[in-house]
């Protein structure tokens, strides 16, 4: 099997996981433009477990959140590079503007996101503690955001 997978291939692979006694970390994100900042978030995320799940926000969900000229890069790149790191092992695509029903399918052990996200803010986090999961918020790497390095190309 491949490191991008469907929604349902996504699902099977934390249950196994899970089953054998992993604990299945997840996290979301448009990763555009993929920088340091993605990486290093990614690696401290994959330390928290034993499986880092990836779902990637499709292009329409991209154009909706953030507007018509985004995503520069499309879904299937985006997920492919993202899967080419080591510290993912799993990526696959959601196109809803929240990823509040892959969270409630995928059913993580650790829900990760950014620091920028207030605990009460984020996305699937009420359900995952509920069923006994951890939700933990991660430093991210100052100065490094696709939107500095947008504006900064523009700038030039």
């Amino acid at each position: 099997m491949g490191r991008v997978v469907t929604r349902a291939g996504l699902i099977r692979a934390a249950r196994k996981a899970q089953r054998r006694g992993e604990r299945v970390v997840f996290t979301n994100g448009v990763f555009d433009l993929l920088h340091y900042g993605h990486v290093a978030y990614l690696q401290k995320a994959r330390r928290l477990g034993d499986a880092l799940f990836v779902g990637v926000n499709s292009d329409a969900s991209v154009r909706r959140l953030k507007g018509a000229s985004r995503p520069l890069v499309p879904l299937s790149d985006r997920m492919h590079l993202l899967a080419a790191l080591e510290c993912v092992d799993l990526v696959t695509s959601f196109g809803e503007d929240t990823p509040q029903q892959l969270i409630e399918q995928v059913r993580p052990d650790i829900l990760a996101k950014g620091a920028d996200y207030r605990q009460k803010d984020i996305v699937g986090a009420p359900g995952v503690k509920a069923r006994g999961g951890r939700v933990v918020r991660i430093q991210l790497s100052k100065g490094r955001s696709t939107s500095k390095l947008v504006e900064k190309i523009k700038g030039s």
